[in-house]
């Protein structure tokens, strides 16, 4: 399997990283068993994917559970990233946002328990937010560092503004951002910020929340407690109910133009289609199912062409829903107003 350079790191990561979103194991996500998700992670590392991506905020730890179970035995082929700063207080089903210095060293010190390991490779911050200053969040992750127990930090949904503040403190190592056909936002400002800084870039939400793989129909609807259901995905109201069916018939479109000419399905030209782009290390990919990782990495070996591309351009002119503002100090899924 093709691999990248992580940034200023050092570290080389399998184009296709494991996206562990899937397996919070809340009805919010989708149903999954953690024996079966296991299997796909084992699928995955034996397929050469080395770099698996969690969040302390996904299911409140239960991903964190679940990829610590899969690497037990396996930790020294992986690259194991994972987050910090969303928290669930006690009766409540809602995260909320907190980078103070407790709560990272906290966080910090569960997450290594969960993952059955001694130091993180990776360490981010979840999301931004106003009650702590950035400054002092990342100084926190710094000294975490200097503590031997991660390696490399970032952060996860900045904007170049947020991590200058961060780089006043030191240099970002990794950026983890959303980016796919329907989300292109970080093409215009933090993509050149990373590029000129050396900071290595994740890709998340590569397959556009599900949108990408098609399997929806013009019957899709989702239902509480499915996030999708909210009609928003990262800002972006790509699923409210008169956008759903206009980008479902844009995902058609890609199915009958580009992707069925190629025999492969829709999923596989949207990665290859992330891919293409070298600012791009890795980009993650949920799967529950070894299944999933089996059709995941069959479109690595797919390279667009130039007709291809401008093909794509122009069907995705299509899309609705889509915005240009990256505003991460809105809720991520909030109702769209």
């Amino acid at each position: 399997m093709e691999r990248r350079t992580l940034g200023r790191t050092g570290l080389t990561v399998s184009v296709l990283g494991f996206g562990s979103w899937p397996m919070s194991g809340e009805d919010r996500y989708g149903a999954i068993e953690d024996v079966e998700a296991i299997r796909a992670i084992h699928r995955a590392l034996d397929a050469g994917v080395n770099c698996v991506d969690t969040a302390a905020g996904y299911g409140f730890g239960h991903a964190e559970e679940v990829v610590g179970q899969a690497l037990a035995g396996h930790r020294d082929q992986v690259i194991l990233a994972t987050k910090c700063g969303l928290v669930q207080d006690p009766g409540t089903a809602i995260a909320r946002r907190d980078i103070s210095r407790s709560n990272i060293v906290r966080e910090a010190e569960s997450s290594l328990r969960r993952l059955h390991t001694d130091v993180i490779d990776v360490y981010l911050i979840h999301w931004p937010t106003e009650s702590t200053p950035i400054e002092e969040a990342f100084q926190a992750m710094d000294d975490l560092v200097r503590a031997g127990k991660v390696r490399f930090i970032g952060v996860s949904n900045f904007t170049v503004e947020q991590m200058e503040r961060c780089r006043k403190v030191r240099p970002l190592d990794v950026v983890q951002v959303g980016y796919h056909l329907f989300d292109r936002r970080m093409e215009q400002e933090v993509f050149p910020y990373c590029e000129r800084h050396g900071i290595g870039v994740m890709g998340y939400g590569s397959l556009a929340h599900g949108l990408l793989t098609g399997t929806f129909t013009v019957e899709t609807r989702f239902s509480a407690p499915d996030w999708r259901s909210r009609g928003v995905a990262f800002g972006q109201p790509l699923f409210k109910p008169d956008n759903l069916q206009r980008n479902i018939g844009v995902v058609e479109r890609l199915t009958r133009e580009v992707a069925a000419p190629r025999g492969v399905p829709v999923s596989q030209i949207a990665l290859a289609w992330v891919l293409r782009n070298p600012v791009i290390a890795t980009a993650l990919v949920g799967a529950r199912t070894p299944a999933e990782v089996e059709q995941n990495l069959a479109g690595l070996s797919l390279h667009l062409t130039a007709a291809e591309i401008a093909k794509i351009d122009e069907i995705m002119r299509g899309a609705v829903g889509t915005v240009r503002a990256f505003t991460p100090l809105r809720p991520a899924l909030e109702e769209w107003e």
